[in-house]
């Protein structure tokens, strides 16, 4: 199998993501993406520039991720998570599409997602949040979701329903969004809330 670079839709991404897994075992392989400042996203299992970072790792062929992963718990299909998805949105006032937008930008829908600097699942919860919203297994997506929902639905209301805030704040933290009166010049921060609120766009 040769995946080739492509502009792809999300709906397209999304595809690619939930269908890889049903490739029959000899065919897997590493899949690697990047993004262009356009929002194009680019797709290959052959990379041969070093903007490709991993996207997908077939954890069979890696001993440490297969240990560290349970196949089944790995770049699931976003489907999967809507009824829990749907329920917190509902429960905390939150829309659905940025939800899922923050799900698809933190963790791509890998519920046994950890990031370098310890964030965890699907929505990528830090260690000391979590236990403040009361998460009683951040590789639960059940609870992960409620608690990232929680804390999105806190951030709304910190800054009077401003969506960008709030999610420029769910990156970098609510004291350096305070500190600039604004979303923060970090340009990981400034990539991720243009990221976070296209995404909602395109899963409304």
């Amino acid at each position: 199998m040769r995946l080739t670079s492509h502009r792809l839709s999300l709906a397209a991404i999304l595809t690619v993501a939930a269908l890889s897994w049903c490739i029959p075992a000899p065919a897997r392989a590493d899949i690697y993406k990047y993004e262009d400042p356009d929002g194009t996203v680019h797709f290959t299992d052959a990379p041969t520039d070093k903007r490709f970072k991993i996207f997908m790792r077939d954890i069979k062929k890696d001993k440490r991720l297969r240990t560290a992963f349970k196949l089944s718990g790995y770049a699931r299909n976003p489907a999967e998570f809507e009824p829990i998805i749907s329920s917190c949105s509902r429960e905390f006032g939150v829309d659905s599409s940025l939800v899922k937008a923050v799900i698809h930008a933190e963790s791509g829908y890998n519920p046994s997602a950890v990031s370098p600097k310890g964030a965890q699942g699907l929505m990528q919860l830090m260690p000391k949040t979590a236990q403040g919203l009361k998460v009683a297994d951040s590789f639960n997506p059940s609870d992960n979701i409620r608690g990232g929902v929680r804390y999105l639905r806190f951030l709304l209301d910190t800054f009077k329903g401003n969506e960008s805030l709030a999610v420029a704040a769910y990156n970098c933290g609510l004291n350096a969004v305070a500190k600039y009166g604004g979303i923060p010049p970090y340009p990981e921060t400034q990539t991720y809330v243009s990221k976070v609120l296209s995404y909602r766009n395109s899963y409304r």
